[in-house]
Protein backbone atom coordinates (compact mmCIF):
# COMPACT_ATOMS: atom_id res chain seq x y z
CA UNK A 1 0.00 0.00 0.00
CA UNK A 2 1.60 3.28 -1.18
CA UNK A 3 1.96 5.87 1.56
CA UNK A 4 0.14 8.85 1.50
CA UNK A 5 1.93 12.07 0.30
CA UNK A 6 2.23 14.24 3.15
CA UNK A 7 0.65 17.61 2.15
CA UNK A 8 2.31 20.85 2.96
CA UNK A 9 1.60 23.32 5.72
CA UNK A 10 2.11 26.41 3.42
CA UNK A 11 2.87 27.39 0.44
CA UNK A 12 5.15 29.71 -0.19
CA UNK A 13 5.03 30.30 -3.86
CA UNK A 14 0.78 30.81 -3.79
CA UNK A 15 1.81 32.97 -0.70
CA UNK A 16 3.83 35.24 -2.93
CA UNK A 17 2.07 35.50 -5.58
CA UNK A 18 -1.14 36.57 -3.56
CA UNK A 19 1.06 40.12 -2.53
CA UNK A 20 2.48 40.54 -5.53
CA UNK A 21 -1.02 40.98 -7.28
CA UNK A 22 -2.24 43.00 -4.69
CA UNK A 23 -0.39 45.36 -6.41
CA UNK A 24 -1.27 46.56 -10.04
CA UNK A 25 -0.50 49.74 -11.57
CA UNK A 26 -2.98 52.60 -11.39
CA UNK A 27 -3.53 54.35 -14.40
CA UNK A 28 -5.99 56.99 -15.79
CA UNK A 29 -4.33 58.23 -19.31
CA UNK A 30 -2.80 55.86 -21.94
CA UNK A 31 0.30 56.50 -23.76
CA UNK A 32 -1.93 58.32 -26.19
CA UNK A 33 -3.46 60.97 -23.62
CA UNK A 34 -7.27 58.58 -23.84
CA UNK A 35 -8.64 57.82 -20.35
CA UNK A 36 -8.79 54.01 -19.34
CA UNK A 37 -10.34 54.59 -16.16
CA UNK A 38 -13.12 57.18 -16.33
CA UNK A 39 -13.81 56.76 -12.65
CA UNK A 40 -10.72 57.48 -11.32
CA UNK A 41 -10.28 60.51 -13.22
CA UNK A 42 -9.79 63.27 -10.50
CA UNK A 43 -11.58 66.34 -10.12
CA UNK A 44 -9.48 69.05 -11.84
CA UNK A 45 -11.24 72.25 -13.64
CA UNK A 46 -10.26 73.09 -16.76
CA UNK A 47 -8.13 75.78 -15.42
CA UNK A 48 -5.92 73.50 -13.28
CA UNK A 49 -5.17 70.96 -16.00
CA UNK A 50 -3.71 73.96 -18.27
CA UNK A 51 -1.87 75.05 -15.00
CA UNK A 52 -0.55 71.77 -14.21
CA UNK A 53 0.70 70.84 -18.26
CA UNK A 54 2.27 74.99 -17.63
CA UNK A 55 4.46 73.56 -14.92
CA UNK A 56 5.42 70.43 -16.52
CA UNK A 57 6.42 72.29 -19.82
CA UNK A 58 8.21 74.51 -17.56
CA UNK A 59 10.10 71.63 -15.64
CA UNK A 60 11.20 70.24 -18.52
CA UNK A 61 13.00 73.70 -20.17
CA UNK A 62 13.83 74.14 -16.76
CA UNK A 63 15.90 70.95 -17.10
CA UNK A 64 17.19 71.64 -20.87
CA UNK A 65 18.59 75.37 -19.33
CA UNK A 66 20.06 73.77 -16.25
CA UNK A 67 21.96 71.22 -18.52
CA UNK A 68 23.63 73.81 -20.81
CA UNK A 69 24.09 76.85 -17.43
CA UNK A 70 25.73 73.28 -16.32
CA UNK A 71 28.14 72.52 -19.40
CA UNK A 72 28.97 76.52 -19.12
CA UNK A 73 30.36 76.26 -15.99
CA UNK A 74 27.54 78.61 -14.47
CA UNK A 75 25.70 75.89 -12.38
CA UNK A 76 26.93 72.89 -10.03
CA UNK A 77 25.30 70.00 -9.23
CA UNK A 78 22.46 69.16 -10.90
CA UNK A 79 20.21 65.90 -11.41
CA UNK A 80 18.14 65.96 -14.91
CA UNK A 81 14.64 65.66 -14.40
CA UNK A 82 12.91 65.22 -17.79
CA UNK A 83 11.07 62.54 -17.77
CA UNK A 84 9.59 62.46 -14.16
CA UNK A 85 7.61 65.70 -14.62
CA UNK A 86 4.69 63.89 -14.06
CA UNK A 87 5.50 62.28 -11.28
CA UNK A 88 7.12 65.21 -9.72
CA UNK A 89 4.98 67.72 -10.40
CA UNK A 90 1.53 66.41 -10.30
CA UNK A 91 1.97 64.85 -6.50
CA UNK A 92 3.57 68.51 -5.91
CA UNK A 93 -0.11 69.21 -7.19
CA UNK A 94 -1.47 67.85 -4.43
CA UNK A 95 0.08 69.77 -2.04
CA UNK A 96 -1.48 72.35 -0.16
CA UNK A 97 0.85 75.72 1.05
CA UNK A 98 1.04 74.71 4.53
CA UNK A 99 2.18 71.22 4.00
CA UNK A 100 5.84 70.64 4.39
CA UNK A 101 8.14 69.29 1.36
CA UNK A 102 11.11 66.88 2.07
CA UNK A 103 12.51 66.82 -1.40
CA UNK A 104 15.63 64.23 -2.80
CA UNK A 105 18.72 65.97 -4.93
CA UNK A 106 16.26 65.45 -7.96
CA UNK A 107 13.40 66.90 -6.59
CA UNK A 108 13.87 70.65 -7.50
CA UNK A 109 11.58 71.51 -9.57
CA UNK A 110 9.09 70.36 -6.78
CA UNK A 111 10.58 72.92 -4.65
CA UNK A 112 10.54 76.16 -7.04
CA UNK A 113 6.87 75.06 -7.05
CA UNK A 114 6.36 74.93 -3.47
CA UNK A 115 7.51 78.68 -3.16
CA UNK A 116 11.51 79.01 -3.53
CA UNK A 117 12.80 81.12 -5.35
CA UNK A 118 14.75 79.96 -8.72
CA UNK A 119 17.55 82.24 -7.52
CA UNK A 120 18.20 80.17 -4.63
CA UNK A 121 18.04 76.62 -5.97
CA UNK A 122 21.24 77.89 -8.53
CA UNK A 123 22.32 78.79 -5.64
CA UNK A 124 22.02 75.54 -3.96
CA UNK A 125 23.07 74.01 -7.13
CA UNK A 126 26.18 75.84 -6.58
CA UNK A 127 27.01 74.92 -3.15
CA UNK A 128 26.12 78.78 -1.74
CA UNK A 129 25.16 78.64 1.82
CA UNK A 130 22.32 81.35 0.62
CA UNK A 131 20.95 78.50 -1.01
CA UNK A 132 19.39 77.25 2.04
CA UNK A 133 18.61 80.21 3.78
CA UNK A 134 15.00 79.57 3.25
CA UNK A 135 12.16 82.13 4.20
CA UNK A 136 10.26 81.36 7.32
CA UNK A 137 6.49 80.96 4.98
CA UNK A 138 7.94 78.34 2.79
CA UNK A 139 7.80 74.62 4.40
CA UNK A 140 10.60 72.91 3.20
CA UNK A 141 13.74 71.65 3.84
CA UNK A 142 16.77 72.07 1.37
CA UNK A 143 17.21 68.79 -1.01
CA UNK A 144 18.76 65.99 0.70
CA UNK A 145 22.14 64.31 -0.84
CA UNK A 146 22.63 61.97 1.11
CA UNK A 147 20.17 58.74 -0.19
CA UNK A 148 17.27 58.11 1.45
CA UNK A 149 17.90 60.72 4.63
CA UNK A 150 15.23 62.64 4.08
CA UNK A 151 12.70 60.06 4.69
CA UNK A 152 14.05 59.87 8.42
CA UNK A 153 13.26 64.02 8.72
CA UNK A 154 10.17 63.45 6.84
CA UNK A 155 9.14 60.88 9.71
CA UNK A 156 10.08 63.41 12.43
CA UNK A 157 8.13 66.32 11.04
CA UNK A 158 4.96 64.28 9.72
CA UNK A 159 5.25 62.84 13.96
CA UNK A 160 5.21 66.81 15.02
CA UNK A 161 2.24 67.74 12.83
CA UNK A 162 0.18 65.09 14.11
CA UNK A 163 1.32 65.65 18.07
CA UNK A 164 0.49 69.83 17.15
CA UNK A 165 -3.02 68.19 15.83
CA UNK A 166 -2.43 69.52 12.26
CA UNK A 167 -4.03 68.39 9.23
CA UNK A 168 -1.46 68.84 6.89
CA UNK A 169 0.98 66.22 5.88
CA UNK A 170 4.84 65.93 4.43
CA UNK A 171 5.48 65.21 1.26
CA UNK A 172 9.23 63.13 0.78
CA UNK A 173 10.24 61.52 -2.27
CA UNK A 174 13.59 59.07 -2.60
CA UNK A 175 14.25 57.07 -5.81
CA UNK A 176 14.10 53.24 -6.60
CA UNK A 177 18.06 53.07 -4.97
CA UNK A 178 16.35 55.40 -1.65
CA UNK A 179 13.97 52.23 -1.54
CA UNK A 180 17.11 50.12 -0.81
CA UNK A 181 18.51 52.09 2.06
CA UNK A 182 18.01 51.45 5.58
CA UNK A 183 16.52 54.89 6.62
CA UNK A 184 13.69 53.72 4.13
CA UNK A 185 12.61 51.30 6.02
CA UNK A 186 12.75 52.82 9.19
CA UNK A 187 11.46 55.89 8.03
CA UNK A 188 8.11 54.33 6.96
CA UNK A 189 8.34 52.51 10.11
CA UNK A 190 8.55 54.79 12.65
CA UNK A 191 5.48 56.70 10.17
CA UNK A 192 2.87 53.87 10.48
CA UNK A 193 3.63 53.26 13.98
CA UNK A 194 2.90 56.13 15.22
CA UNK A 195 0.20 57.15 12.02
CA UNK A 196 2.12 60.22 11.34
CA UNK A 197 1.17 62.71 9.01
CA UNK A 198 3.21 61.61 5.44
CA UNK A 199 2.91 60.82 1.92
CA UNK A 200 6.45 59.35 0.91
CA UNK A 201 6.76 58.55 -2.73
CA UNK A 202 9.27 56.39 -4.19
CA UNK A 203 10.04 57.44 -7.73
CA UNK A 204 11.11 54.04 -9.50
CA UNK A 205 12.82 55.30 -12.73
CA UNK A 206 14.01 52.11 -13.10
CA UNK A 207 18.00 52.65 -12.07
CA UNK A 208 20.08 53.72 -8.90
CA UNK A 209 22.42 55.41 -10.36
CA UNK A 210 23.57 52.43 -13.10
CA UNK A 211 22.02 49.41 -10.81
CA UNK A 212 19.00 48.05 -12.54
CA UNK A 213 15.79 48.24 -10.36
CA UNK A 214 15.71 44.30 -10.22
CA UNK A 215 18.86 43.96 -8.79
CA UNK A 216 18.06 45.68 -5.67
CA UNK A 217 15.39 44.03 -4.49
CA UNK A 218 13.63 40.45 -4.71
CA UNK A 219 10.19 42.64 -4.37
CA UNK A 220 7.74 42.84 -7.24
CA UNK A 221 6.97 46.00 -6.61
CA UNK A 222 8.59 48.56 -4.27
CA UNK A 223 4.85 49.45 -3.14
CA UNK A 224 4.56 46.11 -1.34
CA UNK A 225 7.24 47.07 1.35
CA UNK A 226 4.29 48.97 2.94
CA UNK A 227 3.07 46.03 3.90
CA UNK A 228 5.56 45.31 6.53
CA UNK A 229 5.20 48.88 8.37
CA UNK A 230 1.86 48.41 8.39
CA UNK A 231 0.48 51.58 5.52
CA UNK A 232 -1.09 51.67 2.26
CA UNK A 233 0.96 51.10 -0.80
CA UNK A 234 0.44 51.53 -4.51
CA UNK A 235 1.77 51.80 -8.10
CA UNK A 236 1.31 54.75 -10.06
CA UNK A 237 2.00 55.42 -13.61
CA UNK A 238 4.49 57.60 -12.96
CA UNK A 239 4.41 59.13 -16.39
CA UNK A 240 0.26 60.14 -16.20
CA UNK A 241 -0.18 63.07 -14.56
CA UNK A 242 -4.03 62.69 -14.17
CA UNK A 243 -2.96 59.36 -12.15
CA UNK A 244 -0.35 60.75 -10.05
CA UNK A 245 -2.34 63.87 -9.02
CA UNK A 246 -5.32 61.77 -8.14
CA UNK A 247 -3.34 59.22 -5.55
CA UNK A 248 -1.29 61.78 -4.31
CA UNK A 249 -4.57 63.81 -3.39
CA UNK A 250 -6.37 60.82 -2.13
CA UNK A 251 -3.18 60.28 -0.14
CA UNK A 252 -3.13 63.39 1.61
CA UNK A 253 -6.44 63.71 2.41
CA UNK A 254 -6.10 60.21 4.22
CA UNK A 255 -3.10 60.91 5.65
CA UNK A 256 -4.17 64.40 7.18
CA UNK A 257 -7.47 63.12 8.59
CA UNK A 258 -5.45 61.06 10.35
CA UNK A 259 -5.14 57.92 9.16
CA UNK A 260 -1.30 57.79 8.64
CA UNK A 261 1.12 57.48 6.24
CA UNK A 262 0.50 56.62 2.26
CA UNK A 263 3.42 54.67 0.30
CA UNK A 264 3.19 55.91 -3.52
CA UNK A 265 5.74 54.10 -6.06
CA UNK A 266 5.27 55.99 -9.16
CA UNK A 267 6.98 54.37 -11.96
CA UNK A 268 8.16 56.66 -14.32
CA UNK A 269 12.27 56.93 -16.38
CA UNK A 270 14.92 60.06 -16.47
CA UNK A 271 15.52 60.62 -19.92
CA UNK A 272 19.23 62.03 -19.25
CA UNK A 273 22.10 60.80 -17.08
CA UNK A 274 21.99 60.22 -13.08
CA UNK A 275 23.31 63.63 -12.59
CA UNK A 276 25.51 65.87 -14.80
CA UNK A 277 29.00 64.60 -12.48
CA UNK A 278 30.60 61.80 -14.82
CA UNK A 279 27.52 59.43 -15.26
CA UNK A 280 26.68 58.02 -18.63
CA UNK A 281 23.55 55.93 -19.23
CA UNK A 282 24.24 54.74 -22.49
CA UNK A 283 26.90 52.09 -20.65
CA UNK A 284 23.68 50.61 -18.52
CA UNK A 285 20.51 51.47 -20.80
CA UNK A 286 20.05 50.73 -24.35
CA UNK A 287 18.31 52.41 -27.04
CA UNK A 288 15.53 50.51 -27.17
CA UNK A 289 14.61 50.75 -24.06
CA UNK A 290 14.97 54.85 -24.24
CA UNK A 291 12.53 54.35 -27.25
CA UNK A 292 10.48 52.70 -25.08
CA UNK A 293 10.01 55.14 -22.28
CA UNK A 294 10.01 57.72 -24.87
CA UNK A 295 7.09 56.80 -26.10
CA UNK A 296 5.69 57.24 -22.50
CA UNK A 297 6.37 60.95 -22.30
CA UNK A 298 4.21 62.20 -19.81
CA UNK A 299 4.25 65.66 -21.90
CA UNK A 300 3.34 64.07 -24.75
CA UNK A 301 0.76 62.47 -23.19
CA UNK A 302 -0.69 65.03 -20.87
CA UNK A 303 -0.71 67.35 -24.47
CA UNK A 304 -2.61 65.03 -26.42
CA UNK A 305 -4.97 64.86 -23.69
CA UNK A 306 -5.40 68.98 -22.99
CA UNK A 307 -5.54 69.30 -27.22
CA UNK A 308 -8.41 66.92 -27.56
CA UNK A 309 -10.60 68.66 -25.12
CA UNK A 310 -9.26 72.69 -26.75
CA UNK A 311 -7.10 73.47 -24.19
CA UNK A 312 -4.05 73.37 -25.19
CA UNK A 313 -2.62 74.76 -27.82
CA UNK A 314 1.37 75.00 -29.94
CA UNK A 315 1.09 78.16 -29.61
CA UNK A 316 0.43 78.72 -26.09
CA UNK A 317 2.95 76.10 -25.47
CA UNK A 318 5.59 78.22 -26.66
CA UNK A 319 4.42 80.92 -24.88
CA UNK A 320 4.87 78.55 -22.08
CA UNK A 321 9.11 78.16 -22.85
CA UNK A 322 9.81 81.73 -23.96
CA UNK A 323 8.57 83.08 -20.70
CA UNK A 324 10.40 80.17 -18.71
CA UNK A 325 13.61 81.02 -20.54
CA UNK A 326 13.55 84.51 -19.38
CA UNK A 327 12.16 83.24 -15.69
CA UNK A 328 15.57 81.27 -16.28
CA UNK A 329 17.58 84.33 -17.46
CA UNK A 330 16.73 86.41 -14.83
CA UNK A 331 17.20 84.28 -11.58
CA UNK A 332 20.92 83.08 -12.66
CA UNK A 333 21.54 86.83 -13.38
CA UNK A 334 20.58 87.05 -9.59
CA UNK A 335 21.84 84.71 -8.34
CA UNK A 336 25.38 85.65 -10.30
CA UNK A 337 25.10 88.95 -8.48
CA UNK A 338 25.71 87.19 -4.71
CA UNK A 339 29.01 87.45 -3.31
CA UNK A 340 30.99 84.30 -3.93
CA UNK A 341 32.12 82.51 -0.43
CA UNK A 342 35.52 82.86 0.65
CA UNK A 343 37.37 80.22 3.08
CA UNK A 344 36.52 82.23 6.27
CA UNK A 345 33.02 82.16 5.08
CA UNK A 346 33.01 77.82 5.12
CA UNK A 347 34.67 78.38 8.74
CA UNK A 348 32.23 80.78 10.25
CA UNK A 349 29.42 78.14 8.94
CA UNK A 350 30.68 75.56 10.66
CA UNK A 351 29.87 76.63 14.26
CA UNK A 352 27.64 78.95 15.72
CA UNK A 353 30.61 78.71 19.10
CA UNK A 354 33.85 78.90 17.25
CA UNK A 355 36.50 76.82 18.95
CA UNK A 356 39.94 78.79 19.46
CA UNK A 357 41.47 76.51 16.45
CA UNK A 358 38.62 77.59 14.23
CA UNK A 359 39.08 81.23 14.91
CA UNK A 360 42.79 81.21 14.33
CA UNK A 361 41.81 79.42 11.31
CA UNK A 362 39.35 82.70 10.12
CA UNK A 363 42.04 84.93 11.08
CA UNK A 364 44.79 83.70 8.73
CA UNK A 365 42.31 83.16 6.09
CA UNK A 366 41.06 86.60 6.22
CA UNK A 367 44.37 88.46 6.21
CA UNK A 368 44.67 86.11 3.37
CA UNK A 369 41.66 87.56 1.44
CA UNK A 370 42.06 90.96 2.60
CA UNK A 371 45.03 91.29 0.14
Amino acid sequence: MAKAKKQKPIDFKALMEKVDADFPTFQVLDKDGKIVNKDAVPDLSDDELVELMTRMVWSRVLDQRSTALNRQGRLGFFAPTAGQEASQLASQFAMEKEDYLLPGYRDVPQLVQHGLPLAEAFLWSRGHVAGNHYAPELNALPPQIIIGAQYIQAAGVALGMKKRGKKNVVFTYTGDGGSSQGDFYEAINFAGAYHANGVFIIQNNGFAISTPREKQTAAKTLAQKAVAAGIPGIVVDGMDPLAVYAIAKEAREWSAAGNGPVLIETLTYRYGPHTLSGDDPTRYRSKDMDDEWVQKDPLVRFRKYLEDKGLWSEEKENEVIEKTKEEIKVAIAEADKVPKQKVSDFLKNMFEVQPQNIKEQIAFYEAKESK
